[in-house]
């Protein structure tokens, strides 16, 4: 039987990839592998998430299927438990707003926060599931 290995690339959608690349590259501290006109792209353990600008991602002949998506997307970032302080620090002080906090009854802890583009950002234990 065929098996997937896991997920290799996650997409979220932004207007602004200047004010995008930005954010996740100064205030997440993710690693800029490519910057295009029609997308970014940043390595995240070993996955790699890709921020395309949604109208250009729309349009059809590009060589790759169009795709797109519409209002906010959410993406988890798998985080260790004791660095969550940390990492609320580090979101307070670059201005970014914590949405919610939940300590979750089956163990686990997460952090929800917004990218520029209004998408949902959470800071996930590993324990979560």
């Amino acid at each position: 039987m065929v098996k997937l290995q896991g997920i290799y690339e996650s997409v979220l959608y932004a207007g602004d990839l200047k004010q995008a690349k930005h954010f996740y590259s100064k205030v997440l501290g993710l690693e800029l592998l490519i910057t295009l006109e029609l997308m970014l792209a940043f390595q995240c353990g070993s996955g790699v998430l890709l921020i395309f600008d949604p109208v250009q991602a729309r349009q059809p002949n590009r060589g790759v299927p169009s795709h797109g998506a519409n209002g906010p997307g959410h993406l988890a970032f798998a985080v260790q438990e004791d660095q969550l302080p940390q990492w609320k620090s580090r979101l307070e002080k670059a201005g970014v707003a914590i949405e919610q906090e939940m300590d979750w009854e089956d163990g686990g802890y997460s952090l929800y926060f917004r990218d520029p583009a209004g998408n949902s950002l959470e800071l996930a234990t590993p324990n979560l599931w």
